[in-house]
């Protein structure tokens, strides 16, 4: 048996976040040149009843009612989240129950942030091919802008919130679905993308320029801290390894490729990536202007509205790569 991806659906909270919204909240941003910049135009934003739990049941309910699955059909809940309800109990417990799911299940949490849907998969096609399950629902969700300091020009104009969920199921063929998985960690650099509030340890263990005080912010009891340009110098030295090592052991070349997802970071950033690596603007996908970037969520996102504008079509092959918090990073080959 192999694991193969079968079907996609996405959820967002109701309230959004607009540039113009903004742009009324700080002027001295110039949010518009800001966004040309970023490619990003709109975020949904979780309200304050709104979590992490909520939106990832919503995803996994619209995926079963699209496609006709039973919930108890399922025998694996891999929920990758960096933003969960509690610290206890798992998040995937509190999903597992509101989805209507049956008790002899593994539901798991899985903390990683923006490599965290690579990883995911990685994980699902083990349980499929080891033969521990024979369905997987893969289920990322993130609330990051609850995080963010909302006087943060780093970080509040970047996140939204959004979930995904994902079947990934067992297939007779020999052939590999998802193929070629490459995953790393650099945890030294997880001092540039932190929450530092809100947790038991405080951020100066980690980062001693990361507490709100620091940055003359009155904290938000979270007050995401990120170093810019440090994320944007660890993604130009490791994903381009990333992405030859995932050629290298699906035994494919680019050429081969029909379409490159990696995670929506920002504009500046992939449309960097992308020229680096001469990939072809036509292979390229993206789905960031309306979302921002929702963390472990945008790959699934850019697959969802791909697969729903007819652009990726049964037998074509993917590559997907993951960068960020962490520091970590991931990558693989989806044939659809």
């Amino acid at each position: 048996m192999k694991a193969r991806i079968e079907a996609v659906a996405t959820a967002f909270p109701e309230s959004e976040l607009s540039d113009e919204k903004l742009e009324q909240e700080h002027p001295e941003w110039n949010v518009r040149k800001l966004g040309r910049t970023t490619g990003i135009k709109n975020r949904n934003v979780a309200g304050d009843e709104v979590m992490s739990s909520d939106l990832a049941a919503q995803a996994a309910l619209r995926l079963f009612e699209e496609n006709g699955i039973d919930p108890k059909s399922i025998d694996y809940l891999l929920l990758c989240t960096q933003s969960p309800d509690f610290p206890l109990p798992t998040t995937a417990c509190v999903v597992q129950n509101a989805v209507g799911m049956r008790t002899s299940v593994g539901a798991v949490d899985i903390n990683l942030g923006c490599s965290g849907f690579v990883y995911s998969l990685a994980f699902a096609k083990g349980l499929i091919e080891t033969g521990q399950a024979s369905t997987v629902l893969v289920i990322t969700v993130e609330t990051f802008s609850k995080f963010a300091n909302p006087d943060d020009k780093a970080t509040r104009p970047i996140f939204g919130d959004g979930a995904s969920a994902v079947l990934v199921s067992s297939d007779p063929s020999e052939r590999d679905f998802l193929d070629g998985f490459v995953l790393g960690t650099d945890g030294e650099g997880g001092k540039h993308l932190v929450v530092p509030a809100g947790s038991l340890a405080d951020g100066k263990r980690i980062s001693a320029g990361s507490p709100a005080s620091v940055r003359e912010l009155e904290s938000n009891g979270y007050d995401m801290y990120m170093d810019g340009t440090e994320i944007f110098n660890f993604t130009l030295r490791v994903v381009p390894d990333c992405v030859d090592q995932v050629l290298s052991k699906a035994n494919l070349t680019l050429d081969e490729i029909d379409h490159v997802i990696f995670h929506q970071a920002n504009g500046f950033l992939i449309e960097h990536l992308r020229k680096k690596l001469e990939i072809p603007r036509e292979k390229f996908l993206i789905s960031m202007a309306d979302y921002g970037n929702t963390g472990s969520s945008t790959i699934p996102i850019v697959l969802h509205d791909a697969l729903k504008d007819a652009k990726i079509s049964r037998g074509d092959k993917v590559l997907v790569v993951g960068f960020g918090v962490g520091l970590s990073w991931g990558g693989a080959v989806l044939t659809w």
